[in-house]
C-alpha cells in the first residue's frame, strides 16, 4: 500500500477514493481545474503530516475553474450521467450508490464581483478568495493521480470567509482555522526557525500557538495583497472580532474549544492579526 493509499483510507469517508476518481475523470473530460477544499483538504494535509485531524466532514468539496454557466452545467450534466443527483443547493450532489454529498463551487470567469449567481434558484454564492487562494496550491499523490489542494495559509483564507459570510451556521469553520493554528509549529518547524525566529521571545518559553498563530499570519498576509478587496474584507472582519475581548467571536468559540480564557483566545487571534499587518 503506497503513503497516498494510507492517506486517503484515514480519511474515515467511505468512498473517497470512488467519488475522487469520478470527479477527476469528469474534470478531464471537460479541461477543468478542479481543487479539493474544506475540511477534507485540512484533513488530508494533515494526515500527510502523520498528525490525526480529528473530525472530518462527511461531505467532500471540490472548488472548479470555469468560464461561463454553460461550461458549468455541462460539468453537472455529466456528473449526473454518472450516477449523481441534484440536492438542495444548485451547486450540491449526492450519490446514493456512495452515500456522499459533495460541492462542486464554481469560479473563474463565471463570477461577476465575486459572486455566482445560480439565476434558475435565485441563488448567490459568494466565492472571495478562490482566485487568490487557488492560484498556489500543494499537490498531493492518490495513486496515480495528483489532488491539488490549498496551503495551511489559503485553507484559513477561504474559512475565514465562509464563516465571515454565514456565521450563523459555519462555526465548525473556526474549528478547522484553530486546529491548523494548533499543528502549523510542528508541521513547519525548520521552516519558522529559518525565517520567523525573530519572533521567538529574548528569554522565556515559546509559546507554540502565539508564533504559529504570528507565521500564519504573515504567509496569509501575501496571498491578501493580491486583491485589495479581499484584504480589507479579511482586515475589516478580524478588526471587528479585535475591538473587544469579551465581544471577539472568534475568541469566544476558540476559548471553548480548547477551554481556554477568552483573553488567551484573544491573545492568539491578535498574533495573527499582527503577523499580517507586519508584513
Amino acid at each position: 500500500m503506497s503513503t497516498s493509499d494510507q492517506i486517503y483510507k484515514k480519511l474515515a469517508i467511505p468512498h473517497f477514493k470512488d467519488v475522487f476518481d469520478i470527479i477527476d475523470e469528469v474534470m478531464n473530460q471537460h479541461h477543468t481545474p478542479y481543487y479539493l477544499i474544506g475540511a477534507s483538504a485540512v484533513a488530508l494535509e494533515l494526515l500527510k503530516n502523520n498528525i490525526d485531524p480529528g473530525r472530518v466532514t462527511r461531505d467532500i468539496d471540490f472548488a472548479i475553474m470555469t468560464p461561463s454557466h454553460n461550461a458549468y452545467q455541462k460539468v453537472c450534466k455529466s456528473l449526473l450521467d454518472y450516477g449523481f443527483r441534484e440536492r438542495d443547493f444548485p451547486y450540491r450532489f449526492y450519490s446514493e450508490k456512495f452515500n456522499v454529498v459533495t460541492d462542486i463551487l464554481p469560479f473563474g470567469d463565471i463570477e461577476q464581483n465575486r459572486t455566482v449567481w445560480f439565476s434558475d434558484r435565485k441563488i448567490e454564492m459568494h466565492v472571495l478568495g478562490m482566485r487568490e487562494v487557488l492560484s498556489e496550491t500543494i499537490a498531493i499523490p492518490i495513486e496515480d493521480k495528483q489532488l491539488h489542494i490549498p496551503s495551511f495559509q489559503g485553507m484559513i483564507i477561504l474559512k475565514l470567509v465562509a464563516w465571515s459570510d454565514r456565521q450563523e451556521n459555519r462555526e465548525n469553520d473556526l474549528t478547522d482555522i484553530l486546529k491548523i493554528i494548533q499543528h502549523y509549529f510542528h508541521v513547519k518547524f525548520d521552516e519558522i526557525v529559518e525565517y520567523h525566529n525573530d519572533i521567538f521571545p529574548e528569554d522565556g518559553e515559546i509559546d507554540h500557538m502565539l508564533v504559529a498563530a504570528r507565521v500564519l499570519g504573515r504567509k496569509v498576509s501575501s496571498i491578501l495583497r493580491k486583491s485589495t478587496h479581499l484584504l480589507e474584507y479579511m482586515l475589516q472582519t478580524l478588526e471587528t472580532n479585535l475591538n473587544e475581548v469579551q465581544k471577539s467571536a472568534i475568541a469566544k468559540r476558540w476559548a471553548r474549544e480548547k477551554d481556554w480564557t477568552v483573553e488567551y483566545a484573544y491573545k492568539v487571534l491578535r498574533n495573527f492579526y499582527s503577523g499580517i499587518q507586519e508584513n
